[in-house]
């Protein structure tokens, strides 16, 4: 999986692309472990995920409460319709912030 990150002094934008399932759900986690601490404002970019498994909702999903404890946000963009329907049938999108179009 390859993942681009871009930041500004309060946003991160988290650029990964493929798929994100349980092989590679990890390295999603491994790269926003290492932003949450320093960013109030984590922004996931799924533009380039063409599908995500239950392990990749799990990232999103424990990131999600990550930043809401400490005060901060996650938002999610460019949800192509095979991932937005994913988390729409599992009901997570009344939980996260989606950037719609």
């Amino acid at each position: 999986m390859k993942i681009e990150v871009s930041t500004t002094d309060d946003i991160c934008i988290l650029f990964p692309e493929g798929w994100v399932d349980s092989t590679n759900a990890s390295e999603l986690e491994q790269s926003v472990n290492a932003y949450v601490d320093d960013y109030d404002t984590l922004v996931l970019d799924l533009a380039g995920v063409d599908y995500i498994s239950s392990a990749g909702l799990r990232v999103i999903v424990s990131t999600h409460k990550v930043m809401s404890e400490k005060g901060g946000d996650l938002i999610l963009r460019n949800l192509n319709r095979n991932v937005s329907d994913i988390i729409r049938l599992t009901g997570f999108d009344k939980k996260l912030n989606i950037e719609k179009d």
